[in-house]
């Protein structure tokens, strides 16, 4: 199989999760839904009100000159945490966006964690 096989495969079937999951999982204002997102270069994530359709809280380790690392990501879970409390959110629900629960993605939540936001 050549490589461009194998990466379709693999973000097809990233696709197929996060659909399963997105279909069972909603946000609204006292409880928003966080999902992540993460490329070969940076993370982001943000806080989303799906009855409203309408974004709380974002953050962008691009913005924070950071790389996608488990260390950075902590840093960034931090920083997301703060603008969470900004807004006055202190509970979540978690959307892996299809994404594995390992690596990255468990940083970045264990550091949402540790800074006070239930999950």
């Amino acid at each position: 199989m050549s490589r461009a096989k194998d990466l379709s495969k693999k973000n097809s079937l990233r696709i197929k999760r996060k659909k399963r999951v997105r279909g069972k999982i909603s946000g609204t204002c006292e409880m928003p839904r966080v999902t992540i997102f993460k490329s070969n270069r940076y993370l982001s994530a943000q806080a989303v009100n799906d009855v409203e359709g309408v974004t709380l809280a974002s953050v962008n380790s691009q913005a924070l000159n950071l790389s996608v690392s488990k260390e950075n990501a902590t840093k960034v879970g931090a920083a997301f945490a703060q603008s969470l409390k900004a807004a006055k959110i202190e509970k979540v629900v978690f959307d892996k966006n299809g994404y594995l629960y390992h690596g990255v993605v468990a940083a970045f939540a264990d550091a949402l964690r540790d800074n006070g936001i239930k999950l």
